[in-house]
């Protein structure tokens, strides 16, 4: 309820030139439950020791009250002048947490202790961080869909260092995450690759440098199964080949039935990615509007990935 209201009085305005300094004017304070119990606690001390005249009951009473004012001045304090700024944000598949990395620095002369970060409902990641120092605090979110996520505003808060306050305040960062599309599950045979047929690849397959062996695929051609190694370990393996003729696979969204649907279809795009990377190949990427060279490796995969996660159909547009 309290974030609610708080939304609506302060109406997120969009993304903050990083750092953003929580200055005087932008941490606010209010008691909490046990704070407001405490000061009806205080409020009937003072009303026993007016009746009955208990000098003690002044004293401590008051004794309470100063406390209470100086844990508010500690809470308020935990956040002031705290710098914010966007750490870097790997990549993760659909239905996968995003962690989001905050880098939170302290430049003032105090310890700031049990200090609170949330996006949204999620659960907040909590830090403290040294005089001086600064930390990297990664909140979790969940990515529900592909595409660059951005999960806007997010909550900084603390109660320390007696609970009975709770000072907040409010930072939109330009935090992003790249979701890449649910990778299809089960197996899923690979296009076939085709031999290069490029200057200086005229010499065919027959000039083919034996790279190493993989696991079986379902879908590797015959020709390439290692039948020497599976007569005797009785392992099915296959053979991988590097050099000037080497094989060339297109990974063509045009050649998938039309019946899967578009994220079904990336969806399966994104596991030939995977494969192809796993085993080795050089491969290339075609969508609607955008064609991915040749290539191999982790680099290759990140590309592929990357226009899987940010493809934009006709008509989802």
């Amino acid at each position: 309820m309290r974030d609610r209201v708080g939304d609506w009085i302060f109406p997120p305005r969009g993304a903050e030139t990083a750092p953003v300094t929580l200055s005087q004017r932008r941490v606010y304070i209010l008691p909490t439950k046990a704070g407001l119990l405490f000061a009806m606690t205080l409020a009937l001390m003072l009303i026993g020791s007016i009746n009955y005249n208990l000098s003690l009951g002044y004293g401590l009473t008051f004794l309470l009250t100063g406390m209470g004012v100086v844990s508010m001045l500690h809470t308020w304090r935990n956040l002031a002048k705290l710098q914010l700024r966007p750490g870097k944000t790997d990549p993760v598949f659909a239905g996968d947490w995003a962690r989001f990395t905050i880098i939170a620095e302290n430049r003032g002369g105090i310890y700031r202790r049990s200090v609170a970060i949330r996006i949204g409902t999620n659960e907040p990641a909590y830090f403290d961080v040294e005089p001086g120092a600064e930390t990297n605090v990664k909140v979790s979110v969940p990515a529900r869909r592909r595409g660059m996520f951005r999960p806007g505003r997010f909550r900084i808060s603390t109660t320390y260092p007696l609970g009975l306050f709770y000072a907040w305040a409010n930072v939109e960062l330009d935090l992003a995450c790249l979701v890449y599309p649910v990778p299809e599950s089960g197996e899923v045979p690979l296009p076939e690759a085709r031999a290069d047929s490029g200057p200086g690849n005229a010499a065919g397959a027959g000039d083919e440098d034996f790279a190493r062996l993989r696991n079986y695929h379902p879908g590797d051609s015959p020709r390439r199964i290692a039948w020497k190694t599976l007569a005797r370990v009785d392992v099915f393996a296959t053979k991988l080949f590097s050099g000037a003729s080497g094989t060339r696979m297109w990974l063509d969204y045009s050649e998938l039935p039309d019946s899967l649907g578009i994220e079904r279809r990336l969806s399966r795009m994104t596991r030939w990615v995977l494969d192809a990377t796993q085993s080795g190949l050089r491969y290339g990427l075609r969508l609607p509007g955008r064609e991915i060279a040749l290539g191999a490796g982790e680099g290759q995969q990140a590309k592929c990935l990357e226009a899987l996660a940010t493809f934009q159909s006709k008509d989802s547009q």
